[in-house]
């Protein structure tokens, strides 16, 4: 590796789930120092610090930061990669299914922000990275909620680059497409294993490949370096292809 991010110190939300670990991994080999927040309980982080927390928690996001920030002089880099789906459409969606997603994809966006940009406006390499998403731009069926959570996302990610950007501090969304996790099986209703399945959803992208975390992970870690010096307040989508072909158009 190149040590892009030597001495860089990390936040990554959603760190014990596929995109995060991920991140993290990358991260670590590239010299990063990173914490990673997520909820789930005994998470293996390889190469990272864990912390458990709920990030749709003002208090506890607050506390969580307060003591990153006794431990770590400034905060180069944050990833809100944390995230959660229902595969439900409006009418089948309860207030308490919307709120939950809302509060985790968008509100936790918000709030680890918020209370991320004073350590970050500390650092001469501040990058923020928010993990939106294809179906912020399009749709898939039966996910209404969480298209128009990232949706919100993207928007949330051009205010924050505008709001933030003299202060030095840049900020982008990498927008994936279909990613081999287990977020993407519960949308499919199987295992993406099964030769099948696998070779269908292949066949739906122009480069007959369905993405892995490692591929996001590399979008992430460019813009967390200063090779993305010039970036900001964009919206990256990784999908291979998926979202540039005319969909009636598919062979």
């Amino acid at each position: 590796m190149s040590g892009r991010l030597e001495n860089r110190c990390a936040i990554v939300t959603g760190g014990a789930g596929g995109i995060g670990q991920a991140v993290c991994e990358r991260f670590s080999e590239e010299g990063a120092k990173v914490v990673a927040i997520d909820i789930t309980a005994n998470a293996l982080v390889p190469g990272a610090q864990y912390l458990a927390c709920d990030i749709t928690g003002e208090a506890e996001i607050a506390d969580a930061v307060s003591r990153i920030g006794e431990q770590w002089e400034r905060l180069d880099i944050l990833v809100n990669a944390a995230g959660i789906e229902i595969e439900k459409t409006v009418e089948e969606t309860t207030l308490e299914e919307w709120n939950r997603v809302l509060a985790v994809n968008v509100t936790g966006t918000f709030l680890v922000s918020k209370y991320c940009l004073p350590l970050l406006r500390r650092s001469a390499h501040a990058s923020i990275v928010n993990l939106g998403s294809y179906d912020g731009f399009i749709a898939d069926p039966s996910l209404a909620a969480y298209c128009a959570s990232k949706g919100a996302v993207h928007a949330l990610t051009r205010a924050m680059a505008c709001d933030h950007g003299s202060e030095g501090i840049r900020v982008n969304a990498v927008c994936p497409g279909f990613v081999d996790t287990p977020m993407l099986e519960s949308f499919l209703g199987t295992p993406i294993n099964s030769p099948k399945v696998r070779s269908r959803v292949e066949q739906m992208h122009p480069t007959r490949t369905i993405g892995t975390p490692q591929d996001i992970a590399g979008l992430v870690l460019w813009l967390a370096s200063d090779e993305a010096r010039y970036a900001s307040g964009q919206l990256w989508i990784i999908d291979g292809g998926l979202t540039a072909q005319v969909q009636q158009m598919r062979s």
